[in-house]
């Protein structure tokens, strides 16, 4: 598999545009008034707080903005929002997985059914997609963190279980993985020794890749992006891959 696919195909992201923005901070306040609401409402006594604080701070969003969603999940604000994962294929049988935050679950559903529809996919079961990945841990360091052979060095101290580096000087970087219930840990120990991540969050990683090209590609591009335009839709991840030069000729 090229390298600078990996982060792309393990979790498509659009870049990150002023007109998306303010759709990325929408969805980050989300994330963290449910795990405000889940647990205790300070990030150094609640571990799902603290991973979405993180990831909050590493896209800049302001302190006030944070404060402003911790407090609405403390007040119960979000007692009416529920997390749901679908499941299906695209184009071609790539496996989709979309976890949502929604207090709307006929919506949502509604919503995806529709773009799986619309771009040559379709829904499946619960489980129907997921059992051929895995749920882990993942860290994020940037190019400049140190070089592969220090991240890996870094990284196996702390008990990670594999670090992937893509040597792209514009998209590129480290992630790290772990053992679902290890990445606080992980996390704490890498930082001491390579500073504070990008992001820390949990993820699903596919046990493997399927090739996806030509109209059958840029198909499936339009689907995920559709899923990621959406509001509930917190995150989504397909296991294709593409070439680096197949990926540059789709974003053009």
């Amino acid at each position: 598999m090229a390298g600078h696919s990996k982060f792309k195909n393990i979790m498509h992201k659009k870049g990150r545009a002023d007109a998306a923005r303010s759709k990325l901070f929408s969805k980050l306040a989300r994330d963290i008034t449910v795990a405000a609401k889940s647990g205790m409402p300070d990030p150094a006594m609640n571990p799902r707080l603290r991973l979405a604080v993180n990831n909050a701070k590493a896209e800049s969003m302001p302190k006030d903005n944070i404060d402003r969603a911790i407090k609405k999940g403390a007040a119960g604000e979000s007692d009416n929002m529920e997390e749901i994962r679908y499941e299906g294929f695209g184009p071609q049988g790539i496996g989709i997985i979309v976890e949502t935050l929604t207090d709307n679950r006929n919506r949502t559903g509604g919503n995806v059914r529709s773009y799986f529809t619309k771009f040559g996919g379709n829904l499946g079961e619960t489980g129907s997609v997921s059992f051929m990945w895995d749920r882990m841990g993942q860290i994020e360091y940037p190019l400049k963190a140190g070089s592969a052979d220090a991240i890996m060095e870094a990284a196996i101290e702390a008990g990670a279980a594999d670090v992937e580096t893509d040597e792209d000087e514009e998209d590129g970087g480290h992630l790290i993985f772990t053992a679902y219930e290890d990445l606080n840990a992980v996390t704490e120990a890498v930082a001491k020794v390579l500073g504070d991540p990008k992001s820390t969050r949990f993820i699903w990683k596919p046990q493997t890749l399927s090739p996806i090209t030509g109209d059958p590609a840029k198909t499936l591009m339009k689907l995920i992006d559709a899923l990621n335009d959406d509001d509930d839709v917190q995150a989504v991840y397909a296991n294709f891959d593409i070439s680096d030069e197949e990926m540059e000729a789709l974003s053009a």
